[in-house]
């Protein structure tokens, strides 16, 4: 699968393979010695089939949710306003069963667009806009062109000469849509809020995205308007980092929130799986430390939200790991 939100503070600005290195990328297997402080029984990996996330209830996460980017030159109310159409159809679960159709039935990226648009009733009441050309660019992930396309879809309703052209990581396509050469791009709020706070300011910026979504968008179209590119309304779904079990262990030990994973499981025998970096990131593993005091007995060094990781919940090799929020998995499994 792919990240949105770097396990750092701030993004590194790229999508794919590139974002998972800010995340870890596939890293070497094994299990490295607990941090100092893990006490207690803990709670024993437990196999499965069905993977399911645990809420994040004290917000550790910023909010990646989807939003449209738009050169600024090309916004025009109406332009805008058929992405937003999209934006209000959009949230986690639907997202995942796009991903899903995608990513394991094997649609087409347009065939998956067009059955959501045609069952969510995405281009009722899309108004005229003034027509012309417009690129929608998309990331070279499955994920991202699906979306595209679902802007495709919109925007042809209001008139527009679409195509989707899949451009490839955010350091690539943030440059064409500030140029015009491409007029829209899904995007993804803490992410690239964080991407132009860097690229303007440094890689050690001070932060400017949130766990409250207003505060991220705000800072978002802010360093936005300063480089040509606006932003319509965030979808309610989201792609980020996110913790996940076995349904079979979160029926065993009652869990379902981080919380519940921190009071109940901190302990010698839990075993913690994500990128090699997460122990030291405080959206990974020192994060979990930080902010809910849970305290894994080891951490296993693998991927970041990649097969080893899903693999290794589900063989029963990990108690818990770190997967993406959208990922087709916790729809198939």
């Amino acid at each position: 699968m792919r990240a949105r939100t770097s396990l750092a503070v701030g993004a590194l600005g790229v999508l794919t393979a590139g974002l998972l290195a800010g995340c870890g990328g596939a890293g070497s297997s094994g299990t490295d010695a607990p941090e100092k402080g893990a006490s207690g029984a803990g709670c024993a990996p437990v196999a499965g089939d069905k993977l399911v996330v645990l809420t994040d209830d004290k917000k550790l996460q910023n909010t990646d949710n989807v939003i449209p980017a738009v050169n600024a030159k090309a916004a025009t109310p109406q332009l805008v306003a058929a992405l937003d159409k999209v934006s209000a159809k959009l949230d986690t679960p639907k997202l995942i069963e796009l991903n899903r159709a995608v990513d394991v039935d094997r649609k087409t990226p347009q065939v998956a667009a067009k059955e959501f648009a045609d069952a969510n009733g995405v281009t009722d009441g899309v108004e005229k806009g003034p027509g012309g050309q417009v690129t929608v660019g998309a990331g070279n992930f499955s994920e991202s062109q699906t979306i595209a396309e679902l802007y495709k879809i919109a925007l042809t309703a209001a008139g527009y000469q679409v195509k989707v052209q899949t451009i490839g990581n955010r350091e690539l396509y943030e440059p064409a849509l500030e140029k015009g050469q491409v007029q829209v791009v899904p995007e993804y709020a803490a992410t690239m809020a964080e991407f132009l706070n860097t690229k303007a300011n440094g890689k050690d910026a001070q932060p400017v995205s949130s766990p409250e979504l207003d505060k991220t968008v705000s800072a978002l179209k802010a360093a936005g308007d300063k480089v040509g590119i606006s932003f319509g309304q965030p979808a309610q779904a989201q792609d980020q980092n996110a913790f996940a079990v076995t349904k079979a262990f979160a029926d065993k030990y009652q869990v379902a929130t981080l919380s519940d994973l921190a009071a109940k499981c901190s302990g010698t025998a839990t075993v913690l799986a994500g990128p090699p970096e997460c122990p030291q990131r405080p959206k990974c593993q020192a994060g979990l430390v930080e902010v809910y005091d849970f305290k894994a007995g080891s951490f296993s060094s693998l991927d970041a939200g990649g097969p080893q990781t899903k693999n290794a919940l589900k063989t029963g090799a990990a108690s818990v790991g770190l997967v993406f929020s959208s990922d087709a998995a916790l729809a198939a499994s």
